[in-house]
């Protein structure tokens, strides 16, 4: 029987709606509050820094993917560029950031959906997404699309509620308040909001013309959801003072009740709610397969690397993962979640850079120095976060490595 073999059906514009739907979820209505904390009105330029880093990052992946057309993203090519160490740190990264994101993705839902009880919602999401994937359900590239037309949706209703408010002023934008550790911790929060951009670069064997197009692509991507993030970010320090927004869980709730259109607070809600539940349905799944893909590499107990008879599932690492999910919303607020996932998922990233570093001039599409760039700005963005977050994400890296010592010493 042939091996199948996915169809190149897609041009230009559909992997930017892709990579724009992969990048524009929860994080979009979460993350301004920790980085309101960190820098104030100079959160603006933090946004700026970290889509740089995010540019930088996707053409590493793109020219990584192209050398390696395989599964694995930098888990693989750490393995095959710099050595098995460094593909498992970027792997365990991966496994420990994503992890965090589930928690702040379901904190996310329960800020928006039933503050008051927030964090029991949180753990009802995670359940129920956790039976939705056992049932088969996953996140297709119609539903990415459909998720990205409702947090358009939410986000125009924020900008549209937010500008109806008498209490609106661009002069709260000026002057910038803000120091440059305090831009650069906020970019950190913020990188958190651009998660999901490296999907355009796996696109390889799904686009027409892929040097073209996924060359094209990542840059217009970002380009179109860093102006989306702009206009949302000024309407929100044009209309809720920056130390409410530091404070709140839900910023862009405040900006909705700010404004005269008490109509469009549902739309908001329900769009933010809707967004968090999209990107658990895509993480928890993602993460379980490539804890078991390291199991069977000898890199993770093998037990994670156990498929269901019933059902064709990681079903082991499944479970896990939404376990370790539940108790980080239970010991973890909102800020800290995302802190720690922009530790690990630097990291990560940073191996990518790294590995994009090591191809020679013929495996190269982008410029050496985008990787240089990639590579300083994730090692500095991850240092620049709280140092209570820092510690919390280096010392899982760290027992990442400890566990691969003893299970190797056991291969």
């Amino acid at each position: 029987m042939s091996e199948r073999i996915l169809v190149r059906s897609l041009g230009v514009s559909d992997a930017v709606i892709i990579g724009m739907g992969s990048m524009i979820g929860a994080g979009v209505f979460a993350a301004w509050g920790p980085a309101a904390a960190a820098a104030g009105n100079g959160l603006a330029i933090g946004l700026v820094i970290a889509a740089v880093v995010a540019f930088c990052n996707a053409t590493s992946s793109a020219q990584l993917a192209a050398v390696h057309p395989a599964s694995g993203g930098t888990y693989l090519y750490g393995r095959r560029q710099l050595g098995p160490v460094w593909g498992y740190l970027a792997g365990w990264g991966f496994v420990v950031g994503k992890t965090a994101s589930c928690a702040a993705m379901a904190l996310t839902v329960g800020a928006y959906l039933w503050p008051a009880h927030d964090r029991a919602v949180a753990v009802v999401a995670v359940v129920a997404i956790t039976a939705v994937n056992i049932g088969g359900l996953t996140r297709t590239v119609a539903v990415t699309r459909l998720l990205l037309v409702v947090s358009l949706g939410a986000l125009t209703a924020v900008v549209v509620a937010g500008w109806s408010s008498g209490s609106a002023d661009l002069g709260r934008l000026m002057p910038i308040e803000s120091d440059l550790l305090g831009v650069l911790e906020s970019a950190g929060f913020l990188f958190f909001a651009f998660a999901g951009y490296a999907r355009i670069a796996t696109l390889g064997e799904e686009v027409r013309d892929p040097a073209r197009t996924i060359t094209r692509a990542i840059p217009l991507a970002l380009a179109a959801v860093l102006v989306v993030y702009a206009v949302v970010g000024v309407t929100a320090l044009a209309v809720v003072p920056v130390d409410q927004l530091a404070d709140s869980a839900a910023p862009l709730r405040l900006v909705v009740e700010a404004g005269r259109l008490e109509g469009l607070a549902p739309v908001v809600r329900v769009g933010a709610g809707v967004a968090a539940l999209g990107v658990l349905l895509n993480l928890i799944p993602g993460i379980s397969r490539t804890a078991m893909a390291m199991a069977r590499d000898r890199e993770l107990p093998v037990w994670f690397a156990h498929v269901d008879h019933r059902r064709p599932l990681p079903l082991r690492a499944e479970l896990t993962v939404a376990a370790v999910a539940i108790a980080l919303v239970v010991v973890l607020d909102l800020r800290s979640a995302i802190g720690v996932s922009g530790v690990a998922v630097l990291t990560y990233y940073a191996v990518t850079n790294a590995a994009a570093l090591s191809l020679t001039t013929q495996q190269r599409r982008w410029p050496r120095a985008f990787a240089i760039v990639g590579f300083v700005g994730c090692c500095t963005l991850a240092v620049a976060l709280p140092a209570a977050v820092v510690l919390t994400g280096g010392a899982a890296l760290l027992v990442g490595l400890v566990v691969r010592w003893l299970v190797r010493l056991r291969v």
